[in-house]
């Protein structure tokens, strides 16, 4: 489905509601799977999410997570630890490209049977569950921080826990602590001390709800949108908390730089276009804890016509498809002057953008929501566009709701 987007409303006053956040579903879900009298509220409607609870109940057989990055490197850890359990994981084709070694040699030193189906250091896995006793393993700490949360969500129920010693400069830190606080909260003891996390044996826990709070990644699209709109346009989004473990939160603080103040009012987050930005402004994020909104910020910035120099950006090689390079090739189709490294982006300010261009997507889901606010600016079409359900099947709806025109094409 390809589909073509433009807007003439500068003014907006509408509310969005958004689902449950990926990354915190997927854990909780992990979570209720090894205890299983927790439940869960506000669930992601992401098809990310779908694929890794589906993937839970499967005892024996093969476990196809098609896309989902997060489901592979939580899934690997969970089937490893569980003893009478023997799946084969596999995915999508991208998904038997993205390297998953880290994760299996730190599951290997803990006494896991795992083996490469076909390439060695990358899916599909064959994996034979067993009773983990052994609870000391070393990692490199500045790879995906979904290796290190795989291992912290299934330490409480290994029979002696988990020390984990994080080798090198940490990244995605908060991403780390949102899973040791999914821990705290449901009574597992940890500790995060230096680069040493420990992780104490607990067979049981109380009755618990986990309720999810909605997904910053997916608001930072309407930040973007509210960045490109007039002053005075509120976007309102629910549900969210001023203190949040998700670290892309930090739109709050980033997006101030844009012009858009972030106003809370108990579960209701605003977003206020309250000032235009200079053109003598540039943008200078490290965004090393929260790589997952650089497309967004990259395109908010063209949008604009900023400079902007982004870094910390080396986990995006390996995401759904090689993020830098495919902001690269699709930013320098609408006019941009942009060059890349392997963890850097650097964009030149634009006076003009082109308009009608077709923007590949590349089986991505932030690729095509990061670049729909453009159609603020120009007429622009996003190729398979379906892709979005990956993280938030409603989006079209939702922008639709905003008074963009969506049609396919």
């Amino acid at each position: 489905m390809n589909l073509l987007l433009s807007s003439n409303q500068h003014n907006l006053h509408q509310h969005i509601t958004i689902t449950g956040s990926k990354s915190e579903s997927n854990r909780a879900l992990l979570l209720q799977a090894l205890y299983p009298n927790i439940t869960i509220e506000n669930l992601s409607n992401s098809d990310d999410s779908q694929v890794m609870k589906k993937g839970l109940q499967v005892y024996n057989g093969e476990v196809d997570i098609h896309h989902a990055g997060t489901a592979m490197r939580f899934l690997t850890a969970f089937f490893a630890t569980q003893a009478e359990r023997n799946v084969v994981l596999t995915g999508s084709q991208r998904m038997t490209e993205r390297p998953i070694k880290i994760l299996v040699d730190a599951l290997r030193q803990l006494g896991a049977e795992i083996e490469y189906v076909k390439n060695e250091g990358y899916p599909p896995l064959k994996i034979k569950g067993k009773k983990i006793t052994n609870n000391k393993v070393s990692l490199a700490a500045n790879v995906s921080s979904q290796y290190i949360s795989a291992l912290l969500l299934v330490a409480p129920t290994l029979e002696n826990g988990l020390e984990l010693t994080l080798e090198g400069k940490i990244t995605s830190v908060p991403y780390i602590k949102m899973t040791l606080a999914l821990l705290t909260e449901i009574g597992v003891k940890s500790d995060f001390s230096g680069n040493v996390i420990t992780v104490s044996p607990q067979k049981e826990v109380v009755d618990k709800t986990l309720i999810v709070e909605s997904d910053w990644s997916s608001a930072s699209y309407f930040y973007g949108i509210s960045a490109l709109c007039n002053v005075g346009s509120e976007i309102s989004l629910s549900s969210y908390k001023a203190t949040s473990l998700q670290g892309d939160s930090v739109l709050k603080e980033l997006y101030e730089q844009f012009g858009v103040e972030t106003i809370f009012n108990k579960t209701i987050v605003t977003l206020k276009k309250v000032r235009e930005v200079s053109k003598d402004e540039v943008i200078n994020f490290d965004l090393a804890n929260a790589p997952d909104i650089a497309q967004t910020i990259a395109v908010t910035c063209f949008g604009l016509g900023l400079e902007c120099e982004l870094s910390g950006l080396h986990t995006l090689k390996i995401k759904e498809t090689d993020r830098l390079e495919a902001l690269k090739t699709e930013l320098s189709k609408l006019g941009a002057n942009i060059s890349v490294t392997d963890k850097e982006l650097f964009l030149q300010p634009s006076e003009e953008i082109k308009e009608n261009v077709a923007i590949d997507t590349y089986n991505d889901h932030r690729m095509a929501m990061a670049f729909a606010p453009l159609a603020l600016k120009v007429p622009i079409r996003i190729n398979d566009a379906e892709v979005v359900s990956k993280s938030y099947p409603d989006f079209w709806k939702d922008m639709e709701a905003l008074h963009f025109k969506v049609s396919e094409v």
